[in-house]
């Protein structure tokens, strides 16, 4: 069944949150807190009250550094999880599957969700496009420069906005050529994915750009290291205030989809900023 990203994120609609669900024991600030099965279950509904629009479920960290975990391994870590928050959930909770595994995205759409979260854009598994165009499941393309495990060892760009939309609309028009519908696409510039301190500011700075090239744009900016350098080294947790004027800059910019660790503030920040940009 066909579900229409732009139900959700749309210019004429109220930005979406995203809820991050990571059913891992070594995402960067909460691996572990989520891999039991009942607390999971506990976090995604706390979730859904606090006003996620979206569930963004994953079983393998993407953190700077991380090793790539097995398809059946992930698919153990978040089947169950989904089955069961399916029937809990409003019947208008998106759910989303974080991984770039399309065996793993093939048994999570099986399971129930309704969007693929890929943060390599299809170029990890080259059966990932043609799965999404199969199953006609809305897919975030994310740039990465470099994998998980050595992403930030030496990233370098010219001109990291530039190249962030070339490559971005490079996988759009693979992504089309493998059979997806073009509202079926969403894109997310990669903030901290391959990126330096000044490329995370640059990029955010340069979000009406990646907004310009006409889909939806996903930001993930939640507790990520280039805050904490600016906020005197502060903890991932304490990262809330910093996240959410993340959250205002991109509503602002025309961004969509916000995807975050703490919804409640994100909801807030978002809803406020959209009242800013809306206001007569």
């Amino acid at each position: 069944m066909l579900i229409d990203p732009m139900r959700i994120a749309s210019p004429l609609t109220p930005p979406r949150i995203m809820g991050i669900l990571n059913c891992t024991p070594d995402s960067f600030s909460d691996g572990g807190r989520y891999l039991a099965i009942e607390a999971a279950l506990t976090q995604g509904l706390l979730m859904c009250k606090q006003g996620a629009d979206v569930l963004d479920i994953g079983g393998e960290s993407t953190r700077p550094g991380a090793l790539p975990v097995a398809a059946e391994e992930q698919e153990r870590r978040v089947l169950d999880v989904i089955r069961l928050l399916r029937p809990r959930v409003p019947p208008q909770m998106l759910m989303s599957i974080d991984t770039t595994s399309a065996q793993v995205a093939a048994a999570a759409l099986t399971a129930g969700v309704n969007w693929i979260n890929d943060t390599s854009a299809g170029l990890d598994d080259p059966r990932m496009l043609p799965l999404a165009a199969d199953w006609a499941a809305p897919i975030i393309l994310m740039h990465r420069q470099g994998q998980p495990v050595d992403m930030q060892k030496n990233p370098h760009y010219t001109n990291v906005v530039r190249e962030v939309c070339e490559q971005l609309n490079a996988r759009v028009d693979a992504a089309l050529a493998a059979g997806i519908h073009a509202d079926n696409i969403m894109l997310d510039p990669g903030i901290g994915f391959g990126k330096r301190t000044e490329d995370n500011w640059t990029l955010l700075a340069g979000l009406p750009e990646v907004v310009a090239l006409g889909f939806p744009v996903v930001l993930g900016t939640s507790r990520k290291r280039f805050l904490a350098m600016q906020c005197s080294n502060c903890a991932p947790t304490a990262l809330l205030p910093a996240t959410c004027a993340t959250t205002a800059i991109g509503v602002l910019a025309g961004v969509q989809v916000f995807r975050v660790h703490d919804v409640l503030g994100n909801r807030h920040a978002a809803d406020v900023a959209w009242a800013v940009r809306h206001a007569d």
